[in-house]
């Protein structure tokens, strides 16, 4: 009998309208049929906004979920997540966030099966940044496409950051998945075939979301239940500081090279093997 397709789970913020009709063309390009999406959006964002994505989302084909409006505490994205998966039912779960591109070794249905044919119940990913080639912090023209506006793909979440970059992009449905979909206490996916989870999160617009969130958690007007969510942003903008206003694509830590939404970077297996097992989490010692 031959696997289906699984269903695709994501709690949306306010991105643009374009990121999202490229991630929704993305995914059904992979062969995603069915789309849970909830949105989420944080007080400050216009009624115009809301409305524009959410009519942009039903254009593209995809009845919406669910919609809140609120404080984007810590534990809002897991709670509306685990609503999603529990009305998607059971089978296996595809995790991804809005600015993530999943890029597998093999077709998705393939993927499925060599995990259950290996006794995997999570399959993993490795995040890879993308950021534009001299590293300024720009909008992109969707008729350009993501590639030439971010040609550039590199480690800088966990080397700059400090942040988690493993990532499970699909589970069964019932292993239980951490906050931002970067664990699963208790499974462990295969680590020679893990994918590479592209991530457009650099882009016009982040600085200012990284400052409010800097500020709702210092304030305690947004909850937090440990303090690496604000200083991984703290230290973003700090780096940003230090290199007048810009991401620095040479810094040999972060590895940035050409990478494409075509194909696998070369060596990945080799390289998101060597990272994933590797990482630690970062010790918070309360400085950034």
């Amino acid at each position: 009998m031959p696997i289906p397709p699984p269903p695709l789970i994501a709690v949306v913020g306010p991105v643009e309208t374009s990121l999202l009709a490229a991630w929704v063309a993305h995914y059904r390009h992979l062969g995603i049929e069915r789309f849970l999406i909830a949105f989420h959006f944080p007080d400050h964002v216009p009624d115009a906004q809301r409305h524009d994505l959410q009519a942009a989302v039903r254009e593209l084909g995809i009845l919406p979920a669910g919609m809140s409006i609120g404080p984007w505490h810590e534990h809002t994205d897991t709670e509306l997540r685990d609503a999603l998966r529990h009305r998607a039912g059971p089978g296996w779960h595809l995790l991804a966030d809005a600015d993530e591109f999943q890029q597998y070794p093999a077709p998705l249905t393939e993927v499925i099966a060599h995990a259950e044919s290996s006794g995997h119940r999570v399959v993993g990913g490795l995040m890879l940044d993308r950021i534009t080639a001299d590293g300024s912090l720009t909008g992109w023209q969707s008729d350009r496409g993501l590639d030439l506006a971010y040609p550039l793909g590199g480690h800088l979440t966990h080397r700059l950051l400090h942040g988690d970059p493993r990532k499970v992009v699909l589970a069964r449905h019932d292993v239980v998945v951490a906050s931002g979909n970067h664990r699963a206490p208790g499974n462990r996916p295969d680590m020679d075939r893990l994918c590479a989870v592209h991530h457009f999160k650099w882009r016009s617009g982040v600085l200012e979301d990284l400052r409010r969130r800097v500020q709702h958690f210092t304030s305690g007007t947004w909850q937090e239940h440990t303090p690496a969510v604000r200083e991984e942003a703290t230290r973003l903008l700090e780096h940003i500081d230090q290199h007048r206003g810009v991401i620095n694509a040479s810094d040999t830590r972060f590895a940035f090279r050409r990478v494409s939404l075509g194909h696998l970077p070369s060596g990945w297996a080799e390289e998101a093997r060597g990272v994933f097992t590797a990482w630690r989490p970062y010790a918070h010692t309360g400085n950034h």
